[in-house]
Formats: C-alpha cells, sequence, structure tokens
C-alpha cells in the first residue's frame, strides 16, 4: 500500500510541481497569462506560476539579425538595381511584442522589406552609391516607426550590395575614364601654364641683368662641353648681342618690304 501512496506522490509532483516551476534565461523575459488574460512579467531566474492556470511566454530580448533578400527596385532616375539589406532589431517591451502582433520578427522583416523599395524608389542612383549613408538613416526612421508600437526597436538598417545592370557598369566605367582624362588635361596644362610664367620671369630677370646673363651663357657653354666631351670657345656677349640685334633689323626690315 505505501507503494501506491509513494507512486502516487511521485506522479501528481510530475503534474503539479514540475510544470510550475519555470526557469527564465538572462536574456529573457516571460509574460504570464492567467486563463488567457496577461498577468505580469517575470524576470530572469528561477519562477512559479500556477499549473494548467497560468501561461508563460519566454521573449528574447537579445539584439536579432533580419536579412532582406535581394529586390529589384528601380530607381528615382529609372534605373534597376537589385539590392539587399540587414535589419538590427531588439524587443525592448516584452508585452507588446506578443499581444500586439503575432511574429514579430516576421511582421519587422515585411515592413523592412516594403519600406526599401519605396525608400530607394524615391532614391537617385547617385544618392544610393556615394551617399548611402543617408539612404540607411531614412530606413532605419521608417521601419522604427512602424515597429515601435510592438515594442521592437530598431537600431541599424544597412543596404549591403547593390547589383547595377552591366550597361550601366560600362557606361560608369567610360565616364570614370573620360573624368580621369580630363583631370589629367587640367592638370598638364595647368604645369604648361606655370612653366611659361616661369621662363617668361627668368628671362625678364636675365634680361634686366648683362652680368647674370653672362654667367647663364658661360654656365650653358660648361654643360654643353661636358655632355660632349669636346672643347667649345665662348663668344663674347656682345658679340652675341650685336649679331642677334642686326638679325632681328634684317628679319624686321624684310617683312616692312
Amino acid at each position: 500500500m505505501n507503494t501506491w501512496y509513494v507512486i502516487g506522490g511521485i506522479v501528481l509532483f510530475l503534474l503539479i510541481v514540475v510544470p510550475a516551476v519555470k526557469t527564465i534565461w538572462q536574456y529573457e523575459k516571460g509574460i504570464v497569462f492567467r486563463f488567457g488574460k496577461f498577468r505580469g512579467v517575470r524576470g530572469p531566474g528561477l519562477n512559479f506560476i500556477i499549473p494548467f492556470v497560468d501561461r508563460m511566454v519566454k521573449v528574447d530580448m537579445r539584439v536579432e539579425t533580419l536579412v532582406v533578400e535581394p529586390q529589384e527596385v528601380i530607381t528615382r532616375d529609372n534605373v534597376t538595381v537589385e539590392v539587399d539589406a540587414v535589419v538590427y532589431c531588439q524587443v525592448v517591451n516584452a508585452p507588446d511584442a506578443i499581444i500586439k502582433v503575432k511574429d514579430y520578427t516576421k511582421a519587422t522583416g515585411q515592413v523592412a522589406l516594403t519600406t526599401l523599395r519605396s525608400v530607394l524608389g524615391q532614391s537617385d542612383l547617385d544618392e544610393l552609391l556615394a551617399h548611402r549613408d543617408r539612404v540607411n538613416d531614412r530606413l532605419r526612421e521608417i521601419i522604427d516607426g512602424h515597429t515601435e508600437p510592438w515594442g521592437v526597436e530598431v537600431g541599424i538598417v544597412e543596404v549591403k550590395d547593390v547589383l547595377l545592370p552591366e550597361s550601366m557598369q560600362r557606361a560608369m566605367a567610360r565616364q570614370a575614364e573620360a573624368e580621369r582624362e580630363k583631370r589629367a588635361k587640367i592638370i598638364h596644362a595647368d604645369g604648361e601654364r606655370l612653366a611659361a610664367q616661369s621662363l617668361a620671369e627668368a628671362g625678364d630677370t636675365l634680361a634686366a641683368s648683362p652680368a647674370s646673363m653672362q654667367l647663364r651663357y658661360l654656365q650653358t657653354l660648361v654643360e654643353m662641353a661636358s655632355e660632349q666631351n669636346a672643347t667649345i670657345l665662348p663668344i663674347p656677349m656682345d658679340i652675341v648681342r650685336e649679331v642677334t640685334t642686326t638679325a632681328v633689323k634684317a628679319a624686321t626690315n624684310g617683312h616692312s618690304q
């Protein structure tokens, strides 16, 4: 007879005591319902509920990562691109995440999907490529506004990849090459202009100082002799100047006639 009491006690323990004990992990919160009505929130640790009367639903409070699958989007300037994104969200109000939405993870993912298409459809391709942080901020604000009533906070939204059609990639490559060539020509032209200015200033300086002209002339002769490994006899600058002046006058008279 005592054996039956022991067996009965064990069965009663398993049916009543075990269902009444609930363990909640540090990253969770427990939502307790009594006869279907919300009764409260339980924290981490060992918790007890009334078996067959209370029901506990555990909610993970950690940051979740939702991946938005690649979607074809037409930008405002009529370019078709394929984009995907990642959304980092976290439950901040456990009762709302259970009571106000059936599946907050799925609902957040669907909101992110529709918002991605809407926002990128209102953005230009240049903005999407060069100012992606602005697009990310706008996506986060809109998605967070939709999920806030559910007790879900969206912390980060990142557009990962933007795939362009091959024709658009070739056009952008040609544009980038043309831009590089334009910059190279501008730099070369600036260099020529600066060189011409420097030569003009040097000529004015030498013309104003005959001694400097003479020294420069002798230095040029020395450089020519060293390069050609020969002896070059210098001609006095007076003779050079006289010959140059005569040649200029002769050329002027020839043109005037």
